[in-house]
């Protein structure tokens, strides 16, 4: 798993931090969380084909999260795409494409399939399940989570024991499908072991803290969190629906996460030393997320 972060400002640019933007690279695909305006000229300097892209999933419908996003419809199509991509949104979002199908001299003419959402399992496979969860903003807005799903190791010694001959039966087994040998049936169960827990990635969105988060969250491998204030501006991040520093590190710490990684930063700061100690002081595994920042996992 690799994690981008193609944009990490609040509200409007800075020098040296676009809207927000994530792209995640696992299990041989390319999503994309939040799409600020911006994101294409983000993605040519990280070097990921927007053609490659898969899956959006929008936290909510604030400019500078959804902004970039007809223009990377459009240049898509301009590129000639013709493979499927499928948007996911909270509530409004076919409003959104309307809008968007409706600027301009739009043209579009690959597949785009647009799913309104709530709390909910939004896909599930062998490899990985997708979640959101309503949060606390000042519009509807949802959190993210993919978590991977590992099997069990395959006890190869041990299925020999039982006889069963190395080959497609190994495979079958490990699928967690009954083997049948010299009129024996062999169960999955006798042949594997534990359950092995995957990594799993939580992207909050924009949202004061809650107890809806902390649920979410829980044993992240990696929480990536909205940190809009420094301490010092609680009452601007609870007038505007926004979390500081350390309300980000407390939903970690009360979420069991490992990491925490800090985004969505206010352009009224010029450094973010502040916000980085004040979120350690309770959540020591946490850094701040930059334009282009790379994370292997």
């Amino acid at each position: 798993m690799e994690i981008i972060f193609l944009g990490t400002s609040s509200a409007v640019h800075s020098y040296t931090r676009n809207h927000p933007a994530i792209i995640l690279k696992a299990f041989g695909e390319v999503m994309l969380f939040d799409c600020g305006e911006g994101t294409q000229k983000q993605l040519i300097y990280a070097k990921v084909s927007p053609m490659k892209i898969s899956k959006i999933f929008i936290s909510h419908y604030h400019g500078d999260h959804i902004l970039g996003l007809p223009g990377l419809l459009q240049s898509m199509n301009f590129r000639g795409r013709e493979t499927k991509l499928t948007i996911y949104g909270p509530k409004g979002l076919n409003a959104l494409k309307d809008t968007i199908f409706n600027l301009g001299y739009c043209k579009i003419d690959f597949p785009i399939e647009f799913i309104e959402i709530g709390t909910e399992t939004i896909e599930s496979c062998e490899e990985y399940t997708i979640k959101s969860q309503n949060v606390n903003h000042q519009v509807p807005c949802l959190a993210y989570s993919i978590e991977e799903l590992k099997k069990p190791r395959f006890l190869r010694e041990k299925a020999i024991e039982l006889g069963v001959p190395v080959g497609p039966a190994f495979k079958k087994l490990h699928n967690g499908e009954e083997v049948e040998i010299d009129g024996k049936i062999i169960k999955p169960k006798q042949v594997l072991g534990p359950a092995r827990k995957g990594n799993k990635i939580t992207y909050s969105g924009d949202t004061t803290p809650c107890e809806e988060m902390i649920e979410f969250a829980k044993d992240s491998t990696v929480l990536i969190h909205e940190s809009t204030y420094k301490n010092e501006d609680a009452d601007k991040a609870e007038d505007n629906f926004h979390s500081t520093s350390s309300d980000a590190a407390r939903i970690a710490k009360q979420s069991n996460s490992n990491q925490l990684i800090l985004t969505h930063f206010s352009t009224r700061y010029t450094t973010f030393d502040d916000l980085l100690n004040e979120a350690k002081e309770i959540f020591e595994n946490t850094q701040l997320a930059k334009d282009l920042m790379k994370i292997e996992i």
